[in-house]
């Protein structure tokens, strides 16, 4: 008997050390730039993960970065859309179909060949991610809008074709390492508005998983701090379903996000989430997954406003890819989250 015992606790090691003994080999491509270094800092120190890097001086040569996306597990591009685009035609040229490729661009969000990677979006969009090789990461801004809009249109609440404004304000790490030299430098503006050519880039992905299949009044800005954003939604009672209210939009959110790891939904109209009763901050959340939905409402004015609050760099990029990579591996969803 005890012979026995014994063999079946030396089985139970190997197959424990076999288990923590796997490791997934990561590249990511643009590993310099913000969202590349806080993807790098979010899987370093994992024992289950191997970031593979070419030399500095290679880092740009098309051959070579050829070469580690096709000996990686998993590939994470971190770069501008038209690089993106080539990078995903050379493994779909290469004929590979075990690399696990995660987009962080705007390049393929709306490409229906990948799979939107806002694993909360909807039933069914954690285990779409599981199986899948092609991955976009959702952008910042529409990740806050399109938590805030996805349950009600879904809910009957608010009617497919609604046209809505969409007011946000994000840290200035949004813009690239540019626009932080910049704020860092101390000669930007204290606060700045931009997109008013109303045709943001987000736009598409916007309008397209939100199931409103109409593009919003969309007006970003950019603060003089450097990670956080606030997404804030305001709507009028009037182009809501008949009788609606702020609790019942604050219940169908809670219901909604009930069993998410990343995304909570706040007490109704609660003032302990404001600074000095006022204010919502936008950076609360810096260097987390996490992100945050409040419903502000005042039924008698027949009007509510809803925000989201994340980190633009966080849940808005870096943490987004990932959760991402955790379900396409097969790994803890919240695995160095």
């Amino acid at each position: 008997m005890r012979a026995a015992q014994l063999a079946r606790y030396n089985c139970l090691l190997l197959l424990a050390f076999a288990h923590t003994a796997t490791s997934f080999k990561v590249f990511i491509d643009g590993s310099a730039g913000t969202t590349g270094l806080q993807v790098r800092d979010r899987l370093k120190n994992r024992p289950e993960i191997t970031l593979i890097d070419p030399p500095d001086s290679m880092r740009k040569d098309e051959s070579t970065r050829k070469e580690f996306m096709l000996k990686s597990d998993v590939t994470i591009l971190c770069l501008p859309d038209s690089a993106s685009s080539d990078s995903a035609r050379w493994l779909t040229e290469s004929g590979d179909t075990n690399t696990v490729l995660i987009d962080a661009s705007t390049a393929f969000r709306v490409d229906p060949d990948f799979t939107y990677g806002f694993a909360e979006l909807c039933e069914g969009q954690r285990e779409a991610i599981k199986k899948s090789k092609r991955i976009s990461n959702p952008g910042c801004y529409p990740t806050g809008f399109i938590a805030l809009t996805r349950p009600l249109v879904s809910g009957g609440l608010l009617p497919e074709g609604s046209s809505l404004t969409v007011n946000a304000i994000s840290g200035y790490s949004g813009g690239g390492k540019q626009l932080m030299e910049i704020h860092e430098a101390g000669e930007a503006e204290p606060w700045g508005a931009y997109g008013f050519n109303l045709a943001h880039k987000h736009l598409p992905e916007m309008s397209l998983y939100s199931k409103l299949g109409k593009a919003p009044i969309f007006q970003p800005q950019v603060g003089s701090f450097p990670q956080g954003m606030v997404v804030s939604v305001p709507l009028h009672y009037g182009s809501l379903a008949e009788g609606v209210t702020g609790e019942k939009i604050w219940k169908e959110l809670k219901g909604w996000y009930k069993d998410s790891k990343f995304v909570k939904v706040m007490e109704l109209e609660s003032g302990e989430y404001l600074e000095r009763g006022a204010f919502l901050r936008p950076d609360t959340l810096m260097n987390t997954n996490k992100m945050e939905l409040f419903v502000f409402a005042n039924d008698s004015a027949q009007q509510c406003v809803l925000c989201a609050r994340l980190d633009n760099l966080g849940k808005g990029a870096s943490g987004a890819a990932v959760q991402n990579m955790n379900l396409a591996l097969g790994l803890d969803e919240d695995a160095g989250l």
